[in-house]
């Protein structure tokens, strides 16, 4: 479950903020998770709560913002929301499509003390 080592590097840079900005304690975290990324949102929420004990996010509100898909045709230019890496063109029905959102996951925001 890559899922994991994406929490255990998440860890890494809320730890590396705190050092950064000086908090002590991470009340919320929003964790943008684009539909295309491979991520399972459900295995990164379990995940989170093991990687996150013994240290400032121990104990967090994990809150996943989901992102859609966004794609264009590489044939006639159309940008429209996707919901696969290989979907067709709505537009023209071409394949191809070159991939502009939501493959991405990131650290948004933290609420902290």
């Amino acid at each position: 479950m890559h899922e994991m080592s994406l929490a255990q590097n998440v860890r890494e840079i809320i730890e590396q903020a705190a050092i950064d900005q000086g908090f002590t304690r991470v009340r919320t975290v929003w964790l943008e998770i684009g539909r295309l990324s491979c991520v399972e949102p459900e295995a990164m929420r379990f995940c989170f709560a093991s990687a996150m004990q013994g240290s400032v996010v121990e104990g967090a509100k994990l809150e996943i913002v989901d992102t859609p898909g966004w794609g264009r045709c590489a044939h006639c230019g159309h940008e429209a929301e996707i919901a696969q890496v290989y979907d067709a063109c709505a537009r023209c029905g071409s394949f191809g499509l070159q991939v502009m959102a939501g493959y991405a996951m990131r650290v948004k925001e933290l609420e902290v003390e």
